[in-house]
């Protein structure tokens, strides 16, 4: 018994993780959006999503991208401390072989250098329902005027 104690201390340490599953997510006081920017290129068309933070609950965010079948993960955001918004941008052609985002969200500077994130949020790929415009204007509307209702 002691022995499954110990084991699970690592899951406990990660805290909670979520399936972002749509375009808008809102929970504990978070909120991520999504949109693509078209460009006339596949290569040059961008994912964004606007990860909002109006509670401050959270400090810092870390993003990555997840190859589902090997595990391995890439850095999309490192580290950056996250104010009330932050827009994270990654190009459409990087979920080819990254598919899966996980957001991880950290309560303190100190909890993100530790890798010991409050809140995970995954998604498995670019949500099916993330509108696409052609214009930055239009997106950054978009984003601005979708305020998903956090708790």
């Amino acid at each position: 018994m002691r022995l499954l104690a110990l084991l699970a201390l690592p899951l406990l340490a990660q805290g909670e993780m979520v399936h972002g599953a749509d375009a808008i997510f809102a929970s504990a006081g978070i909120g991520i959006v999504w949109g693509v920017l078209r460009a006339p290129t596949e290569e040059q068309t961008l994912v964004v999503a606007r990860v909002s933070n109006p509670k401050a609950r959270f400090a810092y965010l870390r993003v990555d991208g997840v190859d589902p079948f090997t595990g391995t993960h890439t850095a999309v955001v490192e580290g950056a401390p996250l104010g009330a918004q932050a827009d994270v941008r990654a190009p459409r052609a990087g979920f080819a072989d990254f598919p899966r985002r996980e957001f991880h969200l950290y309560a303190t500077e100190a909890d993100w250098r530790a890798q010991k994130p409050a809140l995970t949020v995954y998604y498995l790929g670019v949500p099916d329902t993330t509108p696409e415009f052609t214009s930055e204007a239009a997106l950054d509307a978009y984003l601005a005027g979708t305020r998903p209702r956090t708790r």
